[in-house]
C-alpha cells in the first residue's frame, strides 16, 4: 500500500487548517481573575486579553455575503486583513471546564454578560469579585469570550474595536450620502452627529458645503429645513491604533438643539467601511476556538481545543447583531461547519440591524420616537419562511442556515415592552398581524410579561416618564435557560416549552386600550402610540448592493404590530413573567409615556415600562375609584405574600425556567421590597 503524500494527509485530516481565516492571536496580557478566587471544582479563572487577526478571501464563497469586501485592498496573497480585540475569562485549568464557550455580542463596544448571569458588578474591563458577582458562570464551568465588532467606535474604556478594512475600490474614493438622526438628551448648542464614543463617516468636500439639516418635534411630522448659514459640522481627527478610524463629526447649532426634538443631518461622504466583516470575525473567532486554529490559540491543551459547544448571547443591539449574522448565513464557517450550537438573542424585539450595507452605522436602532427609518425593521423578522406582502420577498431568518445544515439552536428572550417599542410581535405573527406562524422545532420563544428592555433600580423612579420605572426581573430565567440550551446542545433533554400569547387563543391582540382591556386606572394615561414598522424604499440598489440611495428612505406600507391582552390587574397574560409580576404587588406595564418636561410628551419612552403600584387598602382603593384590588384585599399578611410567591417560585422551577438557588434568592429580595407596604398597612388599619 502506498504512503500518502504528507501534503494530502494534511488535506485529509486538518482541512480547518487550510480554510482558517483567522490568522493568529496575539495574546498581550494573562492574569488571575477575581483575585484567584476559586470557583468551586473548576478552579480559578484567568483574563486572556489581546488582539486577533484575520485575512479574508473575496472570493470565498462563506464571504460572498460580505458587501463591499471586493472593495478592500488586498495583501500579496490575495487576501483582505483585519484584526479586532479580544477579551476571554476561561479556567486556569482548561481541563475542569465544561467545554461549553459563552460568546457575549458586546453593546457598542460594553460587557454586560456578567451582570446578566452573575448579577455582577458593572465595569467594561471585569477584573474583580465584585465584576465576577456570584460567579454563577464561573461554577458552571464556562468559557467567556467577548471581541470587537463594530468599527465605528472611538477607542477609549476598555471598549471592545472591530479594525476593519475600508472599501477603497483601488480607483477613486467611494462617496455617498450618510444620514444622522439626532434626538438631544438636553437642550444644547453643539453635539456629536451619532451617539456617545462613536466617529461618523468623513463628509467629503462637497458634503460640507451641500449637507441639510431638518428639524421636527415627532417622527409622523413633516421635516422642515433650517438654512444652511445657521449651523456648522466640526470634523475631528481621532487618535488611534485602527488604522481606518472614523473621525469624531459634532453639529453645532447656535439656535440651539432642543431635547427630544428630531434633527436629521444628510451629507454626502466618503470612504465606507467594510462593516460587515463584524460578523466574519466573529464566526472566523468562534470557528478557531472550536476546532484548534490560528497560531497562538489560547484555548487549547496537548495541542487539542478544548471548547466543544459554543453559545452566543447578545442583549438589544447585540441581539439583532445574531439574528442578522444568522440570516446573512455566517453561521457557516468557510468549511461549511457549524459555528454556534445554540443562540440567544435577547430584547431584540424582531429586529436586526445597519451591520452589512455601504455606509453602514451599527448604533443605529428603529423606535417609536426616534430612528423610525433606520434599517432594523425590516423583513424577514420571524425564523421561518414567510411571503411578504408589501415587498413580495420570501424569506425567514434561518434560510441560509437550513441550507447550509447549519442551523443553531435558538433560545429568542424578550421583555414584554419589545412588543411596543421593536415590534416584537412579528417574530410571531405574520407580517401583517393576522395569524400565528409556525416556529421551527430549533427554536424556542420565552417573552417575559410585565418587563421592560432592562429592569429598572428599586426602588423605581420616575425620572422623564409618567409613571415609575418597572423593576421586573427576567434575570433569572435568563441562567436556568442558558443551562437548558447548553444541555439540548449536548444531546440532552430539550429546553422547556415556548411562552408566548397567540392570535389563536385571544392572548395577542391590538395594542388599543379596547382591544388589551387594559383597566382605567385613575391618573394613568394608556398609550396612544406604537412602534410600528413600515416597508422602506431605500432605493434601487438596496437589495442587490447595499447602497442606500434614497435619505430619507421613502415608506411604502406598514407592518401591524400586536400586544399581550391585560389581565384585570393590567399585567400582561400567556407570558413568563416574573414572580413578583405573577404575584404583584403592582401593575407592571411594558410601556411607560413621557411626562411634557421631558419633550414629545405622551410618546413611548424608549424600551421602557412601568410600575404602578396598587392601593394599599380597599378604603384607600374606593376613595381613588381605583378598579384593582387592593393589597389587603389580595394578601392576609406579609406571610400570605410570600407563600404565594414561593408557591410560583416552584412551579417555575419544577417546570424548568427557574434554578432552584434563584428560588430562594427571589423570595429574599421581594420579602425586603414588600415588608414595608404591609408595615404601612398595618399602621393605616389598625
Amino acid at each position: 500500500m502506498k504512503t500518502l503524500p504528507s501534503f494530502i494527509v494534511i488535506l485529509v485530516f486538518l482541512p480547518s487548517l487550510l480554510f482558517a481565516e483567522l490568522v493568529r492571536f496575539e495574546i498581550e496580557k494573562r492574569e488571575a481573575f477575581a483575585g484567584g478566587e476559586i470557583y468551586g471544582e473548576v478552579g480559578a479563572y484567568e483574563r486572556i486579553i489581546g488582539r486577533v487577526y484575520f485575512e479574508l478571501d473575496p472570493q470565498a464563497e462563506a464571504n460572498r455575503n460580505v458587501l463591499d469586501l471586493d472593495k478592500a485592498p488586498r495583501n500579496t496573497n490575495g487576501k483582505v486583513e483585519l484584526s479586532c480585540d479580544i477579551f476571554i475569562l476561561a479556567p486556569k485549568d482548561l481541563k475542569k471546564g465544561n467545554a461549553a464557550l459563552l460568546y457575549g455580542v458586546n453593546n457598542r463596544g460594553n460587557k454586560s454578560l456578567l451582570n446578566y448571569f452573575n448579577y455582577g458588578g458593572g465595569g467594561n474591563d471585569p477584573s474583580s469579585k465584585a465584576h465576577a458577582g456570584n460567579g454563577f458562570l464561573m461554577k458552571q464551568g464556562f468559557t467567556v469570550v467577548w471581541s470587537g465588532w463594530d468599527g465605528e467606535l472611538l477607542p477609549g474604556k476598555h471598549r471592545m474595536r472591530l479594525h476593519p478594512p475600508l472599501a477603497s475600490n483601488d480607483v477613486k474614493t467611494i462617496t455617498g450620502m450618510v444620514r444622522c438622526e439626532i434626538v438631544p438628551r438636553t437642550d444644547i448648542t453643539r453635539t456629536v452627529v451619532n451617539w456617545a464614543n462613536h466617529g461618523s463617516y468623513r463628509p467629503t468636500a462637497k458634503g460640507l458645503k451641500t449637507a441639510t439639516l431638518t428639524h421636527r418635534l415627532l417622527a409622523r411630522h413633516p421635516r422642515v429645513p433650517i438654512p444652511r448659514d445657521q449651523w456648522e459640522i466640526h470634523v475631528s481627527e481621532v487618535e488611534s491604533d485602527s488604522p481606518n478610524q472614523l473621525p469624531k463629526v459634532e453639529l453645532e447649532y447656535s439656535a440651539g438643539l432642543k431635547k427630544s426634538h428630531i434633527y436629521e443631518l444628510i451629507y454626502e461622504a466618503q470612504d465606507p467601511l467594510v462593516m460587515g466583516t463584524g460578523f466574519t470575525t466573529v464566526r472566523d473567532l468562534i470557528s478557531a476556538i472550536k476546532h484548534g486554529s490560528g497560531n497562538g490559540n489560547p484555548l487549547m491543551v496537548d495541542g487539542k481545543p478544548v471548547i466543544e459547544r459554543a453559545h452566543g448571547f447578545g442583549v438589544s443591539q447585540s441581539g439583532r447583531f445574531l439574528r442578522e449574522f444568522l440570516y446573512w448565513g455566517f453561521n457557516a464557517d468557510e468549511n461549511k461547519q457549524k459555528v454556534f450550537d445554540g443562540l440567544i438573542p435577547h430584547v431584540s424585539g424582531s429586529g436586526m440591524g445597519s451591520f452589512n450595507h455601504r455606509f453602514a452605522q451599527p448604533t443605529r436602532h428603529a423606535g417609536q420616537h426616534d430612528h423610525h427609518d433606520y434599517p432594523p425593521d425590516r423583513f424577514p423578522f420571524a425564523y421561518g419562511k414567510q411571503i411578504d406582502p408589501l415587498s413580495g420577498q420570501q424569506q425567514g431568518l434561518l434560510d441560509r442556515a437550513i441550507e447550509s445544515a447549519t442551523a443553531p439552536l435558538i433560545l429568542h428572550t424578550q421583555s414584554t415592552s419589545e412588543y411596543w417599542n421593536r415590534s416584537g410581535s412579528l417574530v410571531h405573527t405574520d407580517p401583517l398581524g393576522k395569524k400565528d406562524v409556525a416556529i421551527p422545532d430549533n427554536v424556542r420563544l420565552y417573552f417575559f410579561g410585565g418587563t421592560q428592555h432592562g429592569p429598572s433600580s428599586f426602588p423605581p423612579k420616575q425620572g422623564d416618564g409618567q409613571t415609575l420605572g418597572n423593576p421586573g426581573n427576567f434575570k433569572p430565567y435568563l441562567r436556568c435557560l442558558l443551562l437548558a440550551l447548553d444541555r439540548w446542545s449536548a444531546g440532552g433533554q430539550p429546553a422547556p416549552p415556548s411562552v408566548y400569547p397567540k392570535i389563536s387563543e385571544g392572548t395577542l391582540v391590538a395594542w388599543t386600550q379596547n382591544a388589551t382591556g387594559f383597566p382605567n386606572i385613575p391618573g394613568i394615561r394608556y398609550p396612544g402610540v406604537i412602534q410600528q414598522p413600515s416597508y422602506l424604499d431605500f432605493g434601487p440598489s438596496w437589495q442587490s448592493d447595499g447602497i442606500v440611495e434614497n435619505q430619507p428612505p421613502l415608506p411604502r406600507g406598514d407592518y401591524r404590530v400586536l400586544v399581550p391582552k391585560s389581565d384585570a390587574d393590567g399585567n400582561d397574560v400567556a407570558c413568563l413573567s416574573p414572580p413578583e409580576v405573577a404575584v404583584p404587588v403592582a401593575t407592571y406595564t411594558s410601556w411607560r409615556l413621557r411626562k411634557k418636561a421631558a419633550g414629545a410628551e405622551n410618546e413611548l419612552l424608549a424600551l421602557q415600562g412601568s410600575y404602578i403600584p396598587f392601593p394599599l387598602s380597599k378604603k384607600e382603593r374606593e376613595e381613588r375609584g381605583d378598579p384593582r384590588l387592593s393589597i389587603q384585599e389580595r394578601y392576609a399578611s406579609l406571610d400570605d405574600y410570600l407563600a404565594k410567591l414561593r408557591a410560583k417560585c416552584v412551579e417555575l422551577q419544577k417546570t424548568g425556567y427557574l434554578l432552584q438557588e434563584d428560588v430562594e434568592r427571589t423570595v429574599d429580595i421581594q420579602r425586603e421590597r414588600v415588608a414595608p407596604l404591609f408595615e404601612k398597612l398595618n399602621t393605616i388599619t389598625k
